[in-house]
């Protein structure tokens, strides 16, 4: 068997397709969303990821604001420029680029929790568990998106979620709980004391522990859909947490790059889109639609 690509790449394509309808309604109602984003210091990583969520801005029709403050910049430096980004009416929404550096969560938790583009913040996190509105995280969600996109079912399945970081293994255990997706999830770590049972178990299996390879075809169950979410070096190279012989067992696999990382930008620009129509009454992302 030769695992079937979850394409990440693809699906941003349509999505950005789909946004940009959206888009051009809000601004015939005269609302221009704007993603604000606060970037610190030199990271080439960093100025990546900004660089691009910015492009995918440009080509859907939202505004970027941009702050590149230098690595010098202190605490009280980038809580203006959040605070100012917080006031700004053109910022329909905005992220603090990380690492700073600085004391994120501090910066995390000064954002205005209705400008949460990235969906981390304490409120939302509250609010998903909650099971109120609010931003979403962007990866979890993506991940949900590209299975759903492929027409891989949750409803029923057995989904081992590997990584409990605040980024995506814990926020996607509680998504992957709600009623619209109706699966089973076990959430497992490092620490985990037989991995490979859980995860030959599962119908679905999401490797997010940034630990190279960590996912092999043996542990993996003939036909499963394996997703790639792990970053890490290896001898200067991004290495995943999947192992290349899953793909003879697995059904899908997300490659990595190209799978689940542009479903983080394509959910990000959703959020942005999704809190100009919350703001405007109108369009999928408006109160009660």
């Amino acid at each position: 068997m030769t695992a079937q690509t979850l394409d990440g790449t693809a699906t941003l394509k349509a999505i950005k397709a789909e946004l940009r309808t959206r888009v051009e309604a809000l601004r015939a109602a005269g609302v221009v969303p704007g993603l604000g984003t606060v970037l610190v210091g030199d990271d080439p990583g960093s100025h990546w990821y900004v660089g691009a969520k910015h492009k995918d801005c440009a080509e859907i029709g939202i505004e970027s604001l941009r702050v590149d403050l230098p690595a010098s910049a202190t605490q009280a430096e980038v809580e203006a420029e959040i605070d100012r980004l917080n006031a700004d009416p053109a910022c329909t929404g905005f992220l603090v680029q990380q690492p700073t550096g600085l004391d994120e969560y501090a910066l995390l938790s000064r954002v205005d929790p209705d400008k949460d583009v990235d969906g981390l913040h304490p409120v939302n996190l509250g609010r998903l568990v909650l099971g109120e509105r609010g931003s979403l995280p962007c990866t979890p969600v993506g991940v949900i998106e590209l299975l759903r996109r492929h027409d891989v079912e949750l409803r029923g399945a057995e989904v081992c979620v590997v990584g409990r970081g605040l980024t995506v293994g814990r926020p996607l255990g509680l998504l992957l709980t709600r009623r619209s997706e109706n699966a089973t999830t076990t959430l497992c770590h490092t620490g985990t004391r037989d991995l490979a049972k859980h995860v030959r178990e599962a119908d679905v299996v999401v490797a997010a522990a940034g630990v190279p390879g960590i996912i092999t075809a043996a542990m993996v169950k003939p036909g499963a859909a394996v997703l790639d979410v792990g970053v890490s070096r290896v001898d200067g190279k991004i290495a995943g947490d999947v192992a290349p012989d899953v793909w003879d067992v697995a059904g899908w696999v997300s490659p990595n790059p190209g799978g689940v990382g542009p479903m983080t930008r394509a959910m990000l620009l959703s959020n942005v889109v999704e809190i100009a129509e919350r703001a405007a009454g109108t369009g999928p992302g408006a109160a009660g639609s």
